[in-house]
């Protein structure tokens, strides 16, 4: 079972910028990132597969920005223009599978979770 470490989280204000970290103990083909806000669902933030193709949700595009460092299994978000409605708590998820899943279901692997809080 891989495990994965999310880390970073934290509170900024709008405009501002965090980076989290997601460590896994093995190698894992795609990584994805998810959020969810209080009584909403887990949502799609974006994905990076093995080779760095990256996809995003729309709502982040632009300001978010993933990336991966194949040596260190560790992939990363990169949050910038941070707005109020990106408070969630922000997951990491692994898939074994070679192409990007877009949904939670898509992912094997799941971190504890980290809390992203934007302030106004």
């Amino acid at each position: 079972q891989v495990q994965l470490v999310e880390s970073g989280g934290g509170l900024v204000q709008a405009g501002g910028s965090l980076r989290l970290s997601c460590a896994a103990s093995e190698r894992t083909s795609v990584m994805g990132w998810f959020r969810q806000a209080p009584g909403k669902e887990r949502a799609f933030v974006g994905v990076v597969t093995w080779n760095g193709s990256t996809f995003y949700a729309d709502s982040v595009k632009g300001r978010f920005t993933i990336s991966r460092d194949n040596a260190k299994n560790t992939v990363y978000l990169e949050m910038k223009n941070l707005k109020p409605e990106d408070t969630a708590v922000y997951f990491c998820a692994g898939s074994p599978r070679g192409y990007p899943g877009y949904y939670s279901s898509s992912y094997s692997y799941w971190g504890q979770g980290t809390q992203v809080t934007v302030s106004s």
